[in-house]
């Protein structure tokens, strides 16, 4: 996984119904676009995060999004 400022996390909800959460990575703390990142969620709260296999980074640039 590799993001850059800007880009949007999206953690995909963990049960039937749990809609997902997306964030704006605001930091990348690791090298060369790595985790962990710092997270601006939509609700203002922000984390640390190490992103698991229910996330995926969306990079604005690309079509559709």
């Amino acid at each position: 996984m590799r993001a850059t400022e800007g880009d949007q996390l999206v953690q995909h909800g963990r049960i039937v119904g749990q809609p997902d959460k997306v964030g704006e990575i605001t930091q990348v703390l690791g090298e060369n676009g790595t985790p962990p990142y710092r997270v601006r969620f939509q609700d203002g709260h922000e984390a640390l995060m190490a992103p698991g296999p229910d996330c995926v980074v969306r990079h604005p640039a690309e079509p559709g999004h």
